[in-house]
């Protein structure tokens, strides 16, 4: 293959014209990180061009567009291009050889995941290039960025033939200044989405969850002024006063003056950042505020106001701390009744796309139907569309990213990545009134370089937020005592932790009779709260096999389970909440039962469809017996 062909390959893949045959510098992407990329947090409040809708779609199997035809990196997409309309050159000569052709190549709709756009994409891992044109707004000021709310897993990015840059991480977003790429009339983005998992990535290549491969969540384009506010977290301190903290970037950020105005508690909050753009202040609560709570999820349209710049959200205000073994929240006790989700929405071919319509359903069920306070959003960041429900509807909720099982603990690439993506996940959320728990990492087993890795996350979070708990979802032992088994929490990653949380399925995983299950003893670290992360059994919705004794994966056993194992969670003193596995039914390639699974795992409450399971009233039930006073 003659070099002027292999570099109309790369050319045809980033939308640019074929240069000549001559030796061309490579250029390396930029990798997008908390450091580098604008507008993290509420961007999705900000003026902007949805670029939802039709895009082309092709595979990539072997990674072509990221390498040469033989194989060599840094490949020829990363080249130099001009930038001219490659449809043209297509039109002109149909005989050049190329082996992809976006702008004739499939389409779908996104976000979504290619899992479901056709039968023969339903397993594949891989790379994936989408394309598609948008029309630039006319006579633009200022600057100008596309924000990904996600894509799944490696990302590169080019505008135009020109390389933006690349990210590494499913579940949370990254941005790129395109001010000076844009031009009048059409523009071409194309983006390279690889999903494979490897041994350095987070999460690793096996987890218990589908890995939707895509981009998942909305891609906006993104104008501000010259000068904008880049990032602010205005929230109420554990003492009750309200504090801001907020960054301008460009070239007036330095000494800009500004306002943080809650216009329905009449505040107007003046001040000035200072030589690098940022401001601090800290004001008393008015007393006309009104704390959020699940009860009443209060919130409050907030602006900051910075030269041309507006800066919008929507907050609520709360305190959540621990005071021995109890969780405050405004400075009460609150048992948490909860229920873990993955980001899948109800229905036989989820593809990730979470809507508005999709997570009211899913936060309905756990909010109206169980009478729940609590989600734990499994095992990654979910969609800013789910957080931002879980305030409106009041829901506490705890968020994780994907330190999953067993990650390269040694490898620090992947202690890197895991640092950016809690940094990304934090500056991303921390408006959101209803997130009260920063989890770190689930189901790790303990050694040494896992310690070490860990604890340096959880470090990152209290430096970045030291409103909120942290946790993480752990592990424990377990042996025989006189009177029956015993389960015992001996990690040290609990003596830097705010709240212990522990996966457990007695009854389930282990050979214990659902009638033993309520004697079981635990031995937990005293002085801290308790909550069990996950405890669960699967059921395939409408099998019932009672015979003599309900039968495992039977909607019977599921509700003994819940009755026996709920049973035993009221024998612990420290336990302040629950979140059982799952809520609904969702897809993981690992399970493969022919008769109840065929690649789903069957814990949830409902189904797939939204079926409720006889277990899902057991909870109900339970949950409403706590949220209720008792009678004087």
């Amino acid at each position: 293959m003659t070099r002027k062909i292999r570099y109309l390959v790369a050319a045809v893949l980033v939308g640019a014209a074929p240069v000549a045959a001559q030796e061309v510098a490579p250029q390396p992407l930029t990798l997008a990180t908390v450091k580098t990329s604008p507008l993290l947090a509420s961007a999705d409040m900000r003026d902007g061009v949805d670029l939802s809708g039709p895009w082309h779609y092709s595979i990539d199997p072997f990674r072509s567009g990221l390498a040469g035809f033989h194989g060599e990196v840094p490949g020829l997409s990363q080249q130099r291009y001009l930038d001219l309309d490659v449809g043209k050159a297509m039109r002109d000569d149909n005989r050049a050889l190329f082996e992809f052709d976006l702008p004739h190549s499939p389409v779908t709709t996104l976000p979504s995941s290619w899992l479901t756009e056709a039968p023969e994409l339903r397993h594949y891992q891989g790379l994936m290039w989408y394309q598609r044109s948008f029309p630039a707004p006319a006579q633009r000021k200022g600057r100008s960025f596309l924000r990904f709310g996600a894509a799944n897993y490696a990302t590169v990015v080019y505008l135009n033939g020109k390389p933006l840059g690349r990210h590494e991480g499913g579940f949370t977003p990254f941005a790129f200044d395109v001010t000076g790429l844009l031009r009048d009339g059409d523009n071409q983005i194309t983006v390279g989405v690889d999903s494979q998992a490897t041994a350095a990535t987070v999460p690793p290549p096996v987890t218990d969850w589908e890995n939707y491969g895509g981009i998942t969540r909305a891609v906006r384009l993104i104008s501000t002024p010259d000068t904008y506010v880049d990032d602010a977290w205005v929230r109420m301190t554990r003492d009750g006063k309200l504090a801001v903290e907020a960054h301008l970037r460009g070239p007036q950020a330095g000494d800009q003056p500004l306002h943080l105005r809650i216009a329905k508690l009449g505040l107007d909050l003046a001040g000035r950042t200072d030589a690098k753009g940022n401001w601090r202040a800290t004001v008393a609560a008015p007393r006309a505020l009104i704390r959020w709570s699940p009860e009443r999820p209060q919130l409050y349209d907030v602006t900051i106001a910075a030269g041309a710049d507006t800066w919008r959200d929507r907050i609520g205000f709360r305190t959540i701390e621990v005071r021995g073994t109890d969780i405050l929240l405004n400075g009460k006790p609150i048992f948490l009744r909860g229920i873990s989700l993955h980001e899948e929405e109800i229905g036989t071919e989820p593809t990730r796309a979470i809507t508005q319509a999709a997570a009211r359903a899913l936060l309905g069920e756990i909010k109206d139907g169980l009478h729940g306070n609590y989600v734990r959003l499994s095992h990654y960041p979910h969609s800013e569309v789910m957080t931002r429900m879980a305030d409106e509807m009041g829901l506490i909720v705890w968020s994780e990213v994907p330190v999953y099982w067993l990650v390269a603990w040694s490898n620090p690439d992947t202690l890197a990545t895991a640092r950016n993506m809690v940094a990304e996940n934090i500056l991303r959320d921390r408006n959101r009134a209803s997130i009260a728990i920063w989890s770190v990492a689930n189901e790790t087993p303990v050694t040494d370089a896992r310690n070490t890795f860990l604890r340096t996350l959880v470090s990152d979070v209290r430096a970045l937020d030291d409103t909120r708990l942290v946790s993480a979802a752990l592990l424990v032992e377990r042996s025989q005592g006189p009177t029956g088994p015993v389960m015992t929490m001996a990690d040290p990653l609990a003596d830097v932790l705010d709240v212990l949380a522990i996966n457990t399925y007695n009854g389930w995983y282990t050979p214990d009779r659902l009638a033993d299950v309520p004697g079981i003893s635990w031995r937990v670290p005293a002085g801290k709260p308790l909550v069990f992360s996950e405890f669960g059994a699967d059921a395939r919705a409408g099998f019932h096999d009672i015979g003599a004794a309900p039968q495992k994966f039977s909607e019977e056993f599921q509700a003994d389970f819940y009755r026996a194992t709920l049973a035993m969670a009221d024998r612990v003193p420290t336990l302040r909440g629950m979140s059982p596995w799952i809520l609904k039914d969702f897809r993981s390639p690992r399970r493969q039962n022919p008769d109840f699974q065929q690649g789903w795992n069957r814990k949830g409450l409902i189904s797939e469809t939204g079926e409720r399971k006889q277990a899902f009233g057991v909870l109900a039930t339970y949950y409403d017996a706590k949220a209720t006073p008792p009678a004087k």
